[in-house]
């Protein structure tokens, strides 16, 4: 059947040429010339889907890969930053259960340690406080929720901040929540 195939194509081809040619050009390939011709362009066309078969595989495989490691890092992106976090609970513990047993001034000392890890810990992530008081209004970093008479600021001045407001690197992920000044 593909020997049928084969001298189909090279009638076609001997149609074509003939059909094709230019005045005064003839094509002097033989029968056996033109059928070895169609077998290469056979083998040519088989090897160029090959190819594409395999380079559809890699690209397969390289998108499942890569969905996989991307799934991977963001179960475990927060690793670092909670084993730095773990001492701040562990301190955190410790002045709970001190808390029986001693005055409310050791209970202050210990809360206000767990609060300097925290803010330590999550320092060395790049987080850090926006300051406000004194400073103009700027939506990018504050969310006014009041206006205020004052003499002591002139207009567009934050007078108190009643939320404090964070950025982390250079992006503000909490705006802080101010009065600013009439």
């Amino acid at each position: 059947m593909e020997d049928n195939r084969m001298e189909e194509t090279v009638d076609t081809l001997e149609t074509e040429a003939v059909e094709t040619e230019a005045p005064g050009v003839e094509d002097t390939r033989t029968r056996e010339e033109l059928l070895a011709e169609v077998a290469r362009l056979g083998a040519e066309a088989d090897d160029y889907k090959t190819r594409y078969l395999r380079a559809q595989a890699d690209f397969d495989n390289f998108r499942r890969r890569s969905r996989q490691e991307k799934e991977e890092f963001a179960a475990y992106a927060n690793t670092k930053i909670i084993e730095e976090l773990l001492p701040v609970l562990d301190t955190f513990e410790m002045a709970m259960k001190s808390a029986d047993n001693s005055d409310a001034k050791t209970l202050l000392t210990g809360i206000d340690m767990v609060y300097r890890q925290l803010q330590t810990a999550l320092s060395n992530y790049g987080l850090s406080a926006i300051e406000s008081v004194g400073q103009p209004f700027d939506p990018n970093v504050h969310e006014g929720v009041m206006q205020v008479e004052s003499a002591d600021h002139p207009a567009g001045t934050v007078v108190m901040e009643m939320r404090k407001g964070y950025k982390l690197k250079e992006k503000t992920i909490r705006p802080a929540m101010v009065q600013v000044s009439q």
